[in-house]
């Protein structure tokens, strides 16, 4: 399948330590891709390259063949990468649907007019995608008053409200209670289905990387130590080495965890 992103080289150091050194890898049209490692493993950073907010030290990440680097983070919003974090950001004080029609503003470049009449600005489009995260019954609630489920899935929303191409998503469960972890990834790949988003997701809950990922990535002390399926991740040796010394780490199908 023809990569949507394709990464060559990429490499970033501070203060001469390697926080990402030389990860390659490509992400299909449709493709649900995690990347995993143990924490300080390089995951966040490796983010923050794709989306312009670091500028790699060398490397190449092209969209659809287009170099990003060098490009601004708004530029590659607009390119079409669209980013999640792991601490939601929204206005607490607006509304569930005022949050996504500010995203479809920004997006649709109506800024200049936007305290003129924001409040009719693209409301049908908003109540669109809140529909798509099960969120619609909630649109006038102040985001003050959701539950931190409810939040991540606005955030999903406002993500989609820049029409990406390709969905970063930074630990998108953390925090969650175990059925919303569930809930919010089912919804994701369902949009991933539809959609044809392609999403990279990092993630400390395996069941939920086991559960969805198509294809996993493992990074450690910066480097790239092992891509595959589930099956294969779960059998590789040096990956049990660096999650546990050793260890079974990962629970198989039927196995008590």
């Amino acid at each position: 399948m023809m990569s949507v992103l394709e990464v060559r080289g990429l490499s970033k150091s501070f203060g001469g330590v390697e926080a990402v050194a030389d990860v390659s890898f490509g992400l299909a049209r449709g493709e649900f891709l995690a990347l995993i490692g143990p924490n300080g493993a390089g995951k966040t950073t490796c983010f923050n390259m794709l989306n312009g907010y670091l500028g790699p030290d060398r490397g190449s990440v092209k969209l659809n063949g287009q170099e990003l680097v060098g490009m601004r983070p708004r530029r590659i919003v607009r390119m079409g990468v669209g980013r999640t974090f792991q601490i939601t950001l929204t206005f607490l004080s607006m509304t569930v649907r005022e949050n996504v029609q500010m995203a479809l503003i920004a997006h649709h470049r109506r800024l200049y007019d936007l305290w003129s009449r924001a409040a009719q600005m693209f409301v049908p489009e908003a109540d669109a995608l809140l529909d798509l995260v099960s969120m619609r019954e909630q649109a006038g609630r102040p985001c003050s008053e959701l539950a931190y489920g409810d939040l991540k899935r606005l955030e999903l929303a406002i993500a989609l409200a820049h029409e990406p191409v390709l969905l970063l998503m930074d630990e998108p469960t953390a925090g969650m209670a175990p059925s919303e972890r569930v809930a919010l990834m089912e919804l994701t790949a369902g949009i991933v289905q539809e959609r044809g988003v392609s999403v990279l997701f990092t993630e400390h809950d395996m069941d939920v990387v086991f559960a969805h990922a198509h294809r996993i990535l493992v990074l450690n002390r910066g480097r790239l130590i092992a891509e595959g399926t589930g099956t294969e991740i779960r059998e590789n040796a040096l990956v049990q080495e660096v999650y546990l010394g050793g260890g079974t780490v990962f629970a198989r199908e039927g196995d008590d965890a």
